[in-house]
């Protein structure tokens, strides 16, 4: 009973919310007040402060978190290794992934996860590569897997697979005459981009410093906040943008959308798996061994 009404304290302290701890938890609000109460009888302290609607952590209730994290976290890996010694896996993974690499490049491999272990339950959260790893440094999933330049010293950055930048548009564009454009060029076309805090509007940005040109060089039609939108955006104009190749294989497959070579130029980067340094959630150790295992052997065919 005292496990669970911890349980109860550590969900609503991650969402600052009774009625999201209990919609998370199956359980009423109601009851999720009584445990808390309960908590609070017991060590006969303040957990949270209740300001109308609102609710936020004491500082005793902030200490109860702490260890709620480490208690959490001993019994995921407790999991682990009993699950191990009786031959089986299971568990329960969170991963967060910025938006190209959880919409075109995951899919394929957590359904392959799934079937080799189908009793590890995977929850996914999609979001931008700065909102990854603030999610990570909150303690709300267990493995980030990125796309951008930015680096924080708190987290341990992994290298598993290498992304091409392309810059598209609509087939048949009018501007575009031999499938080419040069940099004077680029200056002047419309563009749409991605929301600030976007992996790939970073890597962009990266490439424009080494060529001593930023955004406000280029001209900037429209910004959008993922990746599908810009791409329904660039049917419907003739507008051009910056995107993963990964993200419109299926679209150049089609021929909705056409390749623009920008000769002499290459946009590349990593994508990444991120951690807390000194981290050790096992699962989240299993899938990336999984993965890099896996693109290894596509890379081998």
């Amino acid at each position: 009973m005292f496990d669970f009404r911890l349980k109860v304290f550590h969900t609503a302290a991650k969402q600052l919310s009774f009625s999201r701890a209990a919609e998370e938890l199956f359980i009423s609000q109601p009851a999720v007040s009584k445990h808390i109460h309960a908590l609070e009888s017991y060590f006969k302290v303040k957990l949270f402060v209740r300001q109308g609607s609102k609710i936020s952590l004491t500082s005793n209730g902030q200490v109860l978190f702490q260890y709620a994290e480490e208690i959490f976290a001993l019994y995921r890996k407790l999991q682990f290794e009993m699950d191990k010694r009786a031959q089986k896996n299971s568990g329960h993974l969170r991963l967060g992934a910025s938006t190209t690499i959880a919409q075109y490049v995951l899919p394929n491999m957590l359904a392959g996860f799934h079937k080799q272990y189908p009793d590890i339950q995977v929850t996914l959260i999609n979001a931008n590569t700065r909102q990854i790893e603030t999610a990570l440094l909150q303690k709300e999933i267990e493995l980030g897997i990125i796309e951008g330049h930015a680096k924080k010293q708190e987290l341990k950055y992994v290298p598993f697979m290498k992304d091409e930048i392309v810059l598209v548009t609509r087939k048949n564009h009018p501007q575009v005459q031999d499938g080419e454009i040069d940099l004077e060029i680029l200056k002047k076309i419309p563009l749409a981009i991605r929301e600030f805090g976007s992996g790939t509007l970073q890597v962009i940005q990266h490439y424009l410093k080494s060529q001593h040109l930023s955004l406000a060089d280029l001209n900037i039609e429209m910004q959008l906040g993922s990746t599908e939108g810009i791409k329904t955006y660039l049917r419907n104009t003739t507008c051009f943008a910056f995107l993963s190749l990964n993200s419109v294989l299926e679209e150049l497959r089609r021929n909705e959308l056409t390749v623009v070579e920008l000769p002499g130029i290459s946009i590349s980067r990593f994508f990444h798996f991120i951690s807390p340094h000194g981290n050790e959630e096992l699962l989240a150790e299993m899938f990336m061994k999984f993965v890099i295992k896996n693109i290894s052997a596509k890379n081998d065919k």
